[in-house]
């Protein structure tokens, strides 16, 4: 099993991708780091969120797919039904409530009966997204968007002046996404790296630096024009993108992303934010990481999200809602 830092051995658990949206963040055993972010005004937000999110998607009447997460026939590259179907530009778009699997860390377990998988984009190469869509599964490429890797190969292409303060994880430098000029040509050269080993979607990680202690004057106004920017990228290369967390900018971003992936909502109050993308039949891909999914898993029912309940390492091990 490879690390995902470059020249690394692995250990039993690889660095883990946590929620990024800032908010306390406690210790969970061996290995994990703790980390202490300053919350924004939560309160206020999540009211505003729930008005716009409005009454209607409390509930649907679209039918949830099969509980087992059973995934189309083996061979199969066309959409279906479980995993939704291509919009008016010829994007994926994954239907709400659709089964997925998450991993960021090991060797893929492709063995997992799941429409979508959600794996790293630098550590996985094109026979294993082929023998994933051999299977009939839709792929989508982590990427890190929003930060400085030192552990990329790419990592001698970000100038030290878009470098910015440490986000917390060693190795890692928030970016100034106010560079569109240097950044865009770097994260566009990464989704050809998605397109190219054959992922039918990407996952920009970090869409909410503005939220956070950067090094850098950010404001809600650089992260909408950034965000857009990364689905353009997406989509000029036949991508889908999904909105990583950033759950404030929901109502300016949800026409511009074909889904959402976002982790811990419940255990945060915060799940009903999401309506939005369920109202226009986009799926919402949550994980959460301390709460029992009997906590959680009717009012994910109700939302009609694509709930599971992962390890903070992102290994293969996973716990869906029945």
């Amino acid at each position: 099993m490879r690390s995902r830092r470059a020249g690394r051995t692995t250990g039993p658990h690889l660095r883990p991708r946590l929620r990024r949206h800032p908010r306390p963040r406690r210790s969970r055993g061996t290995g994990t780091r703790t980390r202490t972010r300053t919350r924004p005004h939560t309160a206020v937000l999540t009211a505003v969120l729930l008005l716009l999110a409005g009454p209607a998607g409390c509930s649907g009447p679209g039918a949830r797919p099969p509980a087992d997460g059973s995934a189309p026939g083996a061979g199969s590259r066309s959409p279906s039904a479980a995993t939704g179907g291509e919009d008016g530009a010829g994007h994926w778009r994954p239907k709400p409530g659709t089964p997925w699997q998450w991993q960021l860390s090991g060797r893929v377990d492709t063995s997992v009966d799941v429409p979508v998988y959600d794996i790293d984009g630098f550590e996985n190469d094109a026979e294993t997204v082929d023998r994933l869509h051999a299977d009939g599964r839709k792929v989508i490429c982590y990427i890190n968007a929003g930060a400085w890797e030192d552990f990329r190969p790419d990592r001698d292409d970000f100038p030290r002046a878009v470098r910015g303060r440490g986000n917390g994880w060693p190795g890692e430098r928030w970016l100034d996404i106010r560079r569109t000029a240097v950044l865009r040509p770097l994260m566009a050269r990464r989704m050809d790296m998605c397109r190219d080993k054959g992922f039918d979607a990407v996952e920009p990680d970090l869409m909410d630096g503005y939220l956070n202690r950067t090094g850098f004057p950010l404001t809600a106004r650089h992260q909408l024009a950034y965000n857009r920017m990364l689905a353009e990228l997406a989509h000029e290369r036949g991508l889908a993108v999904g909105l990583k967390n950033d759950l404030p900018q929901i109502p300016e971003l949800v026409g511009s992303f074909d889904f959402a992936v976002n982790e811990e909502c419940a255990e945060f109050g915060e799940c009903a934010a999401l309506t939005p993308f369920v109202e226009q039949d986009k799926a919402v891909f949550h994980a959460e990481y301390a709460l029992d999914p009997d906590d959680y898993c009717a009012e994910s029912e109700r939302l009609r999200l694509s709930s599971l309940r992962k390890k903070l390492s992102l290994d293969a091990w996973r716990r869906p809602c029945p």
